[in-house]
């Protein structure tokens, strides 16, 4: 087995954000600790999360400010507390939400920098540890830092709405905000200094628990974020930085219209010219924060879908050549002895399949549409060539099992029962965890809300939708110890 081989293993879904909290939110405090103990406890081997970037306007992580920032939402405020940066009675003082399976977001929005803030004014900017950071991660992090702080003074207005010397980066007025909100620009980057010394030590911890780490990155930047302010030659951005042409889908089985995402697109041809500077840094860093690396879409490294910017949906859209192995080479030279998972799910591309065996990462398959009654579904794991993928139930932008099978009628269910060995809608959920568990796949992730047989009520993304998403909280008492042996047996028996 060679250092890039994955493991015969399983592991859980779950976003930080979900874990249990007293204040709002999931954190990296004690009850992630918690969570790699019960990962442990049900023999499992890996902890996918969601991306870990600054959540901006949605909520959606995968709609961050910074490709290489933490969420200040995830520090863990009791950590602070020990820290004597805060009391308990001062972090009580603020409303977290009433449900603690839900995250309100509103309300997070507005009480947590205030308490931030306020171990902020006790925090000695002076340390040696902190200026070390600093000085570290300063080729992103003056960028971000300015970037939030120029951010939170212009009202939260995207950062094209800003006056011409600030949106365009002109060094006189660069140099007279950044005198002026210093404080500003330091208590960002308190906010990642603590954010990361949080983070390496739960990743440490997890690692020293035999648990791997699976994070998650999206190909495209979300417009208004420090990255694309920064660097607008890396994007196919007009003269007053507004994008031409846009990311999104083709019309498909699921939409009519396509998705229109409106991300900014990479400027592939001057990237490439340049043997992909930004895009190794952003691999390195990642390296750094996790031991395996899910590139998602990554069907647009290979042909990408731009859509002209003014157009209200994505029929008008037209197929573009993406960089390919150029960009593949690039990444695998850059994350060191941190693996890679392709999500090569949604429109097939010629020239993916080719690429990903050039490349050796594991693809993903989905089993939540593998039933249409197609023997020859290659989501079916009997049609399954090679050990060498990732297996899911579904993913965060998918039902839960429960949900997505639901309104199914018997006779649409026939085939399903059949390759099963079931006979009804209650038994779906862990037949076709077992059908992951007993598969070839080297490995197989499931996520938390259908190991707990949750329906759509938990269900964590609907895609073009905006309001009731990334808000689904696990709860501390949710998986009885019924559902711990049963999990366990499948993880033993299956050699996971």
């Amino acid at each position: 087995m060679s250092e890039k081989s994955f493991m015969r293993g399983a592991g859980i879904l779950l976003s930080v954000t979900s874990l249990p909290s007293e204040y709002g939110i999931g954190t990296l405090g004690d009850e992630a600790y918690n969570f790699v103990d019960l990962l442990v406890d049900l023999r499992q081997r890996y902890w996918q999360v969601l991306p870990l970037g600054p959540t901006s306007f949605g909520d959606s992580p995968y709609q961050s400010f910074s490709a290489f920032a933490g969420n200040p939402y995830l520090i863990d405020l009791n950590d602070l507390i020990r820290d004597q940066l805060l009391t308990k009675a001062e972090v009580r003082e603020f409303n977290w939400g009433s449900d603690d399976q839900d995250i309100d977001y509103a309300v997070i929005f507005e009480n947590r920098f205030r308490v931030l803030q306020q171990a902020f004014e006790r925090f000695d900017v002076k340390a040696t540890q902190f200026e070390a950071f600093c000085q570290e991660q300063k080729e992103w992090l003056d960028d971000y830092s300015f970037f939030m702080a120029l951010k939170t003074f212009s009202d939260n207005k995207e950062w094209l709405l800003w006056e011409p010397g600030l949106r365009d980066r002109e060094p006189k007025t660069m140099d007279e905000y950044r005198q002026k909100l210093s404080k500003e620009i330091s208590f960002w980057k308190f906010c990642q200094y603590k954010f990361f010394e949080q983070w390496n030590r739960l990743h440490r911890y997890a690692n020293s628990r035999g648990i791997q780490i699976i994070g998650d990155i999206p190909l495209y930047l979300a417009l208004d974020s420090a990255d694309v302010w920064a660097n607008r030659e890396d994007f196919l951005l007009g003269a007053d930085g507004r994008p031409n042409v846009v990311a999104g889908c083709p019309p498909d089985a699921f939409s009519d219209l396509g998705q229109k995402w409106g991300n900014p697109i990479y400027n592939w041809a001057k990237m490439e010219k340049e043997d992909f500077p930004w895009w190794r840094k952003r691999m390195i860093a990642n390296a750094k924060l996790y031991d395996v690396i899910r590139i998602d879409h990554f069907i647009g490294v290979v042909k990408y879908y731009s859509i002209p910017a003014g157009d209200e949906d994505a029929r008008g859209g037209k197929w573009n050549k993406g960089p390919g192995k150029k960009l593949t080479d690039a990444i695998e030279a850059s994350v060191g002895s941190s693996k890679v998972i392709a999500e090569d799910l949604g429109v097939s591309v010629p020239g993916v399949k080719k690429l990903m065996q050039k490349t050796g990462w594991p693809g993903m398959k989905i089993l939540l549409f593998a039933f249409d009654g197609n023997t020859a579904h290659e989501y079916l794991p009997h049609n399954y060539t090679d050990t060498n993928i990732a297996v899911y139930a579904g993913t965060h932008d998918n039902d839960t099992i429960v949900g997505y099978f639901r309104d199914r009628t018997e006779y649409e269910l026939a085939f399903l029962y059949e390759y099963l060995d079931i006979n009804s809608k209650d038994e779906i959920p862990d037949a076709i965890i077992r059908l992951a568990y007993s598969s070839i796949a080297d490995i197989v992730i499931m996520q938390m809300q259908d190991i707990l047989h949750l329906g759509n009520e938990a269900r964590m993304n609907l895609p073009s939708t905006i309001g009731t998403n990334w808000r689904w909280r696990y709860t501390k008492d949710g998986l009885s110890e019924e559902r711990r042996t049963w999990l366990r047996t499948m993880a033993t028996i299956y050699r996971r």
